[in-house]
Formats: C-alpha cells, structure tokens, sequence
C-alpha cells in the first residue's frame, strides 16, 4: 500500500503581478518560475490583463495576472522571496520618489489565506486591494467567492463595488514574447 504524503501548514495565497516596462510576458514568466522554485506551488494563474497606471502618468499601460501559489513559508518569508524576486527582474525601488513609478515587476501580496496580518513591514490583506480592478478583476477570474477576512465580502463584490473607473481588459499574449 502506498503511503500519501500530507503537507503540513499549506497556505493558499494570491500574488498581483504588475509591469510596464521591458519585455513584460518574459518578466511574468520569469517570475512565475521563481515563485514556483522558491515560494511554493503555482497551483492558478489568471488571464492577461492591460490597465491604465494607477496613481501616476506613464506611457506604458501595465500588464497584470494574478497567481495563486500553495505555499509552506511563512507571510514574512514569502514577502521576503517575491521582493528577492521583484530585484532580480530589474525592479529597482527609489526612496527618494514619493508615490507610484513605472517598474520592470512588482508583486504584490494580496492575500495569505485567510489571514490578517499587520506589521510595519507587512499588510494582508492588501490595503488598497478593494480600491484597484486592476487586482479585482484578475482576482475575480481566480477566486471569484473567495471572502476578504475583513470587509467579509467576495472578490466579486468587491468588484461591483470599487470605485475605481480605470480601464483594465483581458489580452492576449503574444507567445512569441514570453520566451
């Protein structure tokens, strides 16, 4: 008889990327193969999306997907490889500039199962989750009836709630650019 194995304190969380600049499906399929390596399992990754820049003007409109991975580390380890991995894929942060700029990768932590997590280092959910389509709508195609533990409300209803009026639509990718 063969014995299953059990993993032991498997999260489900979902990780927003985001990029307009550079070769943006190479760099989401870059950093999906690092998550995978390092993170945990990707187990659930969203269509492509185009949307406005939110918060700033830029020239490029930002490609996002969200990605659900299975994962054993812990919210602060987590947190720690995908900023590990932002840097290796040419995200470089500027102190010095207040509010948002256009960036190679960011990968941001929307939720780490069900938990609540407030540190100065770390927010989940994320706190401005319910405020962006940009994260809703590819986090509704993922986990549509997935409840926020704070608001107690589904991605969906959140979606049909958030005030934001950006454009965000779902593309195609071009294979040839993800290798």
């Amino acid at each position: 008889m063969m014995e299953t194995w059990h993993r032991q304190n498997v999260e489900k969380c979902y990780v927003l990327f985001g990029s307009n600049m550079g070769n943006k499906e190479a760099i989401f399929a870059q950093a999906c193969q690092l998550i995978n390596n390092r993170c945990g399992q990707v187990v659930k990754v969203s269509s492509a999306y185009e949307s406005e820049p939110w918060g700033f003007e830029a020239e490029e409109w930002f490609l996002n997907q969200v990605v659900v991975v299975e994962t054993e580390l812990s919210p602060m380890d987590l947190l720690q490889q995908l900023l590990d991995i932002e840097r290796e894929l040419g995200r470089v942060r500027h102190p010095e500039i207040q509010g948002y700029s256009s960036r190679s990768a960011d990968l941001d932590l929307l939720y780490y199962g069900s938990r609540v997590i407030q540190t100065e280092e770390l927010t989940v959910p994320h706190p401005r989750l319910h405020l962006r389509r940009f994260a809703l709508v590819p986090l509704c195609e993922v986990a549509p009836d997935f409840k926020h533990p704070i608001f107690k409300m589904t991605q969906k209803e959140l979606l049909e709630q958030c005030p934001d009026d950006y454009i965000v639509k779902e593309i195609v990718l071009d294979e040839n650019k993800v290798k």
